[in-house]
């Protein structure tokens, strides 16, 4: 518990420091020069709560952050010109920490506004005094999810498209088999005003992939982080939709069982890298010690620097990510706890930073000269790794994202609309 409790306030740190309070934009990652994400400001927004809750922050403080953050986003320029902040109701990825204008030519992105869009309504819901500040947060919140376009973001077609830019047009690329868009169709179904059509998420569904892997039958995707965002905020314990109801378990259960899948993966360690065991292990998207390739114990590996790794399919050079592991305690606390342990004790992952865990570790890798672990460490932080962290390790505790929104109108309905239904949608 106390080990948890640190771990849980040195990695808030980050959201208290790499932040513009004029604005609210939250660092996307600790290198020079480097944008705002609006994903990591998403999670900032459902952050803030926990931290009052926990005696981090002061609820005015708050309070404060989150409505600057909430005015900054209804009066940022929305519209089709290429230094805009959004455009129908969604927001460009990444945005310059001063101006909140788009940064990097990068495209309006459909999962990283959901992610913010949950945040404001995470915001909403906490904030629910009759102070007129919080009145405020509650009214903007509502502004800002009530004008997302979701139709639009369906470019004519069945599933939701990944983003848009000014340029181009539509990205090629849709949110189809089995991922983090969970969260991004049920806040799609349940807008009152441009919301998905029904037939969006049967679509999605229709591209799953069911796999049997290590013993474990469960919904199939690699990285771990995709069996963990959607549930940062939605309590999928006891319903199902048509998909999980034909399966005979639900979205928490099947998350559960990729957590094991990944542990498994590493006591096998098909590609016999350093370190991986029962308390050792965390493949997903992440960034690595790449591109290189080294020849190491008279053995030629190729490393990669950001890719989408997976488990038991690959990418995998043997990168390992503390975050994700943190973000599976609630499905597996039995192997999670030994595997935090490990991070923070054995390899002490925590020692030399100053917001908890670095992004992600590989211990087959050598690092580079004055490295104080022996193995390569990433250098940087990332909002979006540090977020799940402080959240997940609250929802183990006292499930205070999980009430919140099953207390947001708009989630419940986007359940119903997506077919879910039992536990404790009864009640709703």
């Amino acid at each position: 518990m106390d080990e948890l409790r640190q771990l849980q306030r040195q990695t808030f740190d980050y959201f208290l420091s790499e932040v513009n309070p004029a604005n609210g934009l939250i660092l996307d990652k600790t290198a020079a020069n480097w944008p705002s994400s609006i994903a990591a400001t998403g999670l900032a927004l459902a952050c803030y709560p926990v931290a009052v809750e926990r005696g981090l922050m002061s609820r005015s403080a708050a309070a404060t952050r989150t409505l600057a953050t909430l005015r900054f986003f209804l009066c940022s320029p929305q519209g089709p010109e290429p230094d805009a902040t959004g455009y129908k109701g969604f927001y460009y990825h990444f945005l310059d920490m001063a101006t909140g204008r788009r940064a990097w030519q990068c495209e309006l992105s459909t999962i990283d506004s959901a992610l913010l869009l949950a945040g404001a309504l995470t915001a909403g819901a906490y904030f629910d005094a009759a102070e007129a500040r919080e009145r405020e947060i509650g009214e903007i919140a509502d502004s800002l999810y009530r004008r997302t376009d979701w139709q639009w973001a369906l470019n004519g077609s069945a599933t939701v498209t990944h983003g848009w830019t000014p340029e181009t047009g539509f990205l090629p690329y849709r949110w189809e088999g089995y991922n983090e868009a969970l969260l991004l169709y049920v806040l799609g179904l349940g807008s009152p005003t441009h919301p998905l059509p029904e037939s969006s998420y049967a679509a999605w569904t229709s591209t799953y992939r069911w796999e049997s892997c290590y013993g474990y039958e469960y919904l199939y995707a690699g990285p771990l982080f995709t069996h963990q965002l959607s549930h940062v905020w939605i309590d999928f314990r006891e319903i199902q939709d048509a998909y999980m109801r034909e399966k005979g378990l639900d979205y928490f259960e099947n998350s559960r069982r990729a957590t094991h899948v990944q542990r498994a993966y590493a006591i096998d360690n098909p590609r016999k890298f350093d370190g991986y065991r029962e308390c050792c292990w965390g493949i997903t998207a992440s960034e690595g010690p790449g591109p290189a390739t080294l020849k190491l114990k008279g053995v030629k590996r190729e490393f990669y620097d950001y890719v989408g790794r997976g488990v038991p399919y690959g990418p995998d050079d043997g990168t390992l990510a503390p975050w994700t592991v943190v973000a599976s305690l609630p499905f597996a606390p039995e192997i999670v706890l030994q595997a935090i342990d490990y991070c923070v004790h054995q390899a002490k992952l925590t020692m030399f930073n100053r917001y908890g865990f670095k992004a992600a570790f590989n211990p087959t890798h050598p690092g580079g000269p004055g490295n104080p672990y022996g193995w390569w460490v990433s250098p940087w932080h990332f909002g979006l790794n540090q977020g799940p962290i402080v959240l997940m390790i609250e929802n183990h505790w006292s499930g205070l994202l999980w009430r919140l929104m099953r207390s947001c109108p708009y989630v419940v309905t986007g359940l119903r609309s997506a077919g879910f239904d039992g536990g404790w949608l009864k009640a709703h």
